[in-house]
């Protein structure tokens, strides 16, 4: 028999939806919060030989990065963020940059079908590289959704242990 894949609730096989999600930032869940990218982070892998052993390669682990990551929001009136991107650089140039508060602790959350949070991550410090405003407009769709996207820059993530697995009814 297969390992249980949920400790608290032993009924259930099938994994968590990717369409059941929520970003944070400041407190505030992304209204309209459309689609975001992967969390992922590699370490480098450092090749070393031994003197005298030279038939052999040894690897040790080397330096972290951590993926940007990109969440895309249907175009509102929720300025969360383009108010965001102009912490980072706005019209008015280095100057007007705020060095406080450009960089923030965001919160991710995996919910079930319930819309109970079941798994949650913090992204630290992250910051918005790249905005777009406003999509690429055509005439001829009449179905398609306007578009907006940040683009976060951040110094890495950790699973917030305290939130487990909440029991489904």
């Amino acid at each position: 028999m297969a390992a249980p894949l949920f400790t608290a609730n032993a009924h259930r096989y099938d994994p968590y939806r990717t369409f059941m999600f929520q970003v944070i930032i400041d407190g505030q869940v992304v209204a309209g919060l459309k689609k975001m990218s992967v969390l992922k982070r590699t370490t480098e892998a450092v090749k070393w030989r031994v003197a005298g052993d030279p038939a052999h390669e040894r690897v040790m682990p080397g330096g972290t990065s951590y993926e940007a990551i990109t969440l895309e929001q249907g175009l509102t009136h929720d300025p969360v963020f383009e108010n965001w991107a102009n912490l980072v650089n706005s019209i008015q140039g280095n100057a007007a940059m705020s060095l406080k508060d450009f960089r923030k602790d965001i919160i991710l959350n995996v919910l079930n079908l319930q819309g109970n949070v079941a798994i949650s991550y913090t992204v630290y410090r992250a910051w918005v590289s790249e905005f777009q405003a406003l999509p690429e407009f055509d005439a001829g769709t009449m179905n398609a959704v306007g578009i907006q996207s940040i683009v976060l820059q951040h110094e890495g993530w950790e699973r917030d242990k305290a939130v487990t697995e909440p029991n489904e009814t």
